[in-house]
C-alpha cells in the first residue's frame, strides 16, 4: 500500500510487556481495555491527519495490531526498545512532519492540549519540540516533536534505549524546546496523578469512571481534576505513588547518562 502523506499525527505509544503491573494496558475498566479507552481518547482530537498506534514487532503485541484495526485507526511495528526509532520509521511510513506522543499509560491526557501543541507547531516551523509546563496536571500533555529533528536525535544518539526519550531532544543547545502555551488554569494542578503503573493507579482511574458514571472514555480533563479538587480523598488512592514514579524516572536516567559516557569512551578508544 503507497504511503500516504500526513502533515501531522497523534502517535500512540504502547506494548503489553510491563513490569510493575503486568499486561496493564490490556486490563479492562468497564468492559474496555485500558488501550481501547486511550484510543477512544484519541479520536476526539481534530486537528492530526491520522492516529497511529506505534508498539513493537514482538508476537506478544500482535493483540495490540489488532485492537487498532477493530477500532478503526493506523498502526506501526518497529523496534520494542527503541521507541525513537519506532517512531522516526512510523513518521517516514505516512510522511508524517510532526506529532504529538500519547502513552498508552496517560489514560486522561487532554486531546484538546494535543491540538493545541500541533496547532502551535504548524504556526512555528522553527520549533522542535513543544514541552508541557511542570505545573500541568500529571500526564494531561506529554510532547510534541517535529520529525525532522527526531530524526537528527536518532542519527547522532549512541543508545538505543530511549525509553526517557526526552532526554534526547529536550535540548535546547541542539533544538528549538518550547513550553505549550496555554491560558487556561483548569489544567493547574499538581496533586493527582494519571498514568497507569501500579495497582493503585488502575484502581484511581477505575473509581473515575464509576464517579461519573460512564463507559467511554469522553470525560474532560478539566473536570476531572475539579472532581478530584472537590474531593481530595480521590488523589489519596495513588498519589503516594508519584515519589516512587519519580525516582525510577531519575534511575532510569541515570542508568541512560551511564550508557551514553560508556558507548563515547568505546568510540574514543576505537
Amino acid at each position: 500500500m503507497p504511503n500516504i502523506i500526513s502533515q501531522s499525527a497523534c502517535f500512540i505509544t504502547v506494548r503489553t510487556r510491563s513490569t510493575r503491573l503486568p499486561g496493564k494496558t490490556l486490563l479492562k475498566i468497564r468492559g474496555r481495555t485500558c488501550i481501547e479507552h486511550v484510543i477512544d481518547r484519541a479520536k476526539l482530537t481534530t486537528r492530526p491527519e491520522r492516529i497511529v498506534l506505534t508498539t513493537s514487532n514482538l508476537p506478544e503485541d500482535d493483540i495490540l495490531q489488532e485492537i487498532a484495526q477493530k477500532n478503526g485507526i493506523d498502526w506501526f511495528r518497529g523496534s520494542l526498545e527503541d521507541k525513537m526509532v519506532r517512531w522516526r520509521d512510523a513518521a517516514r511510513k505516512f510522511g508524517v512532519e510532526f506529532f504529538s506522543n500519547i502513552d498508552a499509560d496517560d489514560l486522561f491526557y487532554a486531546p484538546e492540549l494535543m491540538d493545541l501543541g500541533l496547532e502551535q507547531m504548524a504556526q512555528n516551523p522553527n520549533c522542535d519540540l513543544i514541552k508541557g509546563s511542570e505545573h500541568l496536571a500529571c500526564s494531561v500533555f506529554t510532547h510534541a516533536v517535529r520529525t525532522s529533528a527526531l530524526e537528527k536525535a536518532c542519527d547522532t544518539k549512541t543508545t538505543t534505549d530511549t525509553e526517557v526519550y526526552f532526554r534526547f531532544l529536550d535540548d535546547p543547545s541542539r533544538f528549538n524546546v518550547t513550553e505549550l502555551k496555554i491560558d487556561d488554569q483548569g489544567y493547574i494542578y499538581p496533586y493527582i496523578r494519571m498514568t497507569l503503573d501500579y495497582q493503585e493507579d488502575f484502581d484511581f482511574f477505575s473509581r473515575i469512571f464509576e464517579e461519573f458514571n460512564t463507559d467511554t472514555n469522553t470525560i474532560l480533563a478539566k473536570d476531572i481534576i475539579a472532581l478530584v479538587k472537590r474531593n481530595p480523598e480521590l488523589a489519596q488512592i495513588n498519589m503516594f505513588r508519584q515519589e516512587q514514579y519519580r525516582q525510577n524516572q531519575k534511575r532510569m536516567i541515570r542508568e541512560l547518562e551511564g550508557k551514553v559516557k560508556k558507548c563515547r569512551r568505546t568510540a574514543w578508544t576505537v
